[in-house]
């Protein structure tokens, strides 16, 4: 019992701590050391390592030791593969390629004279975006130049046009995305399989039911708010600069690395596999061959793809560092049995599986609410899950596909997010504004995603 309450109030001064925008690395570091160095006086005949790890000799050395594993661990696994993706969707970013297909996607939707419907569609074709291009914040600022004028130009009010955009990242999906990434590690299955058998079945139904709502949420809040229409110029939504010299067929390369991954799995070419990393590096260079042969300044060309590796430096700061931080707070959780007690407690009270993975996705829910990060939710809990689904005798991926997708759906409905800062700066409103907008589209995601997931798992 005393390391259940040491647990909570820990987890308490976390949530504190991160709201008020305290470092969130640091603070789930140094929480993690708390509760490990806590099992480790509280239960000196546990062990906090790994089996496969040697410990250092003195408990007090292995709770560090703890941090080192987890340094290893994801450098070598899901770390390196949300380097890799980062760093190709910088240089995709860099190369004009991003902005290519975003404006070869947008071009049938010019011809539809519904505002409205405009903005249903373009929130599917958002969403479908979000696959090839794993950067929320990244995409948002693409429709932000290139697709937002075009709304308002037909009708749109500002606000309604940057709450669509926001909902465009609601689910993060495809094995370029870096929680997909991990999601699909922890449950021990390909990304492709992953994304493919678990993630379409399910986003399928989301993506209908959030369309639908999109337009019908819209057009309610608009005619309710009498807001003016007012015109507003590409570019001058974020004041961000994007290449628009780059060949048509530039739009093709964000999808070279997902194409690969498809096609060489067990779900298509079984014989032959590919890897996230080696797609990513491989997609890179076929970007880089490209642009020596569009480009007559070859040195210019070479200094450039110095980004990609820029992209993985910067990711391991931001995001891997992340990831590594939330390991060890959740290991210090595990080693003080809040887990167990939790399961124990579900069990107790007479639910399944189902409420247990009901809990863990509105914990993850909640954390990315109040972080305005996703990444940080799912980080911070996934590697709870497989313990979690062996006590219940089911897979993790039935843990796991909830709490990854509901990590998205949280980040939409948060006023401190970096997507919906931004895009209400664009629509020129408080970000409380957008997230009134986003909250019926995004509660609706999360209803048809947990229904759709207690249907195909029961």
């Amino acid at each position: 019992m005393l390391g259940l309450l040491i647990s909570v109030a820990v987890v308490v001064i976390v949530a504190a701590m991160i709201v008020r925008n305290y470092q969130p690395q640091t603070v789930l570091l140094v929480a993690g050391l708390i509760l490990l160095a806590s099992a480790e006086m509280l239960f000196p005949d546990h062990v906090i390592l790994h089996q496969d790890v040697k410990s250092t000799g003195w408990k007090g050395f292995d709770v560090f030791a703890v941090v080192k594993d987890s340094l290893v661990t994801q450098m070598s696994g899901i770390g390196l593969i949300i380097m890799a993706s980062a760093a190709f969707a910088d240089y995709m970013d860099h190369i004009g390629a991003t902005a290519a297909m975003v404006r070869l996607c947008i071009r049938p939707l010019r011809t539809i004279r519904a505002p409205y419907l405009v903005m249903a569609l373009g929130y599917v074709l958002g969403q479908c975006l979000h696959i090839a291009i794993p950067s929320a914040a990244g995409l948002a600022m693409l429709l932000l130049v290139t697709f937002f004028p075009m709304m308002v130009s037909l009708g749109v009010s500002r606000p309604a046009a940057a709450a669509m955009i926001a909902l465009c990242t609601l689910m993060d999906l495809g094995p370029a995305v870096g929680t997909a990434n991990l999601a699909a590690k922890t449950a021990g299955i390909p990304p492709a399989v992953y994304f493919v058998q678990y993630q379409i079945p399910v986003a399928a139904w989301v993506i209908g039911v959030v369309a639908l709502l999109v337009f019908l949420s819209a057009r309610y809040f608009d005619r309710r708010s009498d807001i003016s229409i007012s015109a507003v110029k590409i570019g001058a939504a974020t004041g961000e600069e994007i290449r628009k010299d780059a060949p048509s067929l530039y739009a093709l390369l964000p999808l070279v690395p997902i194409t690969l991954i498809l096609v060489f799995s067990p779900l298509v070419v079984s014989e032959v596999s590919i890897d996230v990393v080696t797609a990513m590096v491989l997609g890179s260079v076929v970007g880089l061959i490209c642009e020596l042969g569009v480009s007559k300044e070859v040195r210019g060309v070479l200094k450039g793809f110095q980004i990609f590796f820029n992209g993985i430096g910067s990711s391991f700061a931001s995001v891997v560092s992340l990831l590594v931080c939330a390991d060890v707070f959740a290991r210090g959780l595990e080693a003080l049995g809040t887990v167990d007690y939790l399961i124990e407690t579900v069990r107790n009270a007479g639910f399944g599986v189902s409420a247990m993975a009901v809990v863990m996705a509105s914990i993850v829910a909640v954390t990315a609410m109040v972080t305005g990060s996703g990444v940080a939710a799912f980080f911070a809990f996934s590697g709870l899950a497989p313990g979690i689904a062996t006590k219940f005798g089911v897979g993790a991926v039935t843990m796991l596909l909830p709490m990854q997708l509901v990590a998205g759906m949280g980040r939409a409905i948060s006023p401190v997010s970096g997507v919906i800062v931004a895009v209400s700066k664009a629509g020129e409103c408080p970000p409380f504004e957008i997230v009134r907008r986003t909250l019926i589209p995004a509660i609706g995601a999360m209803i048809t995603m947990i229904v759709v997931n207690y249907l195909r798992n029961g």
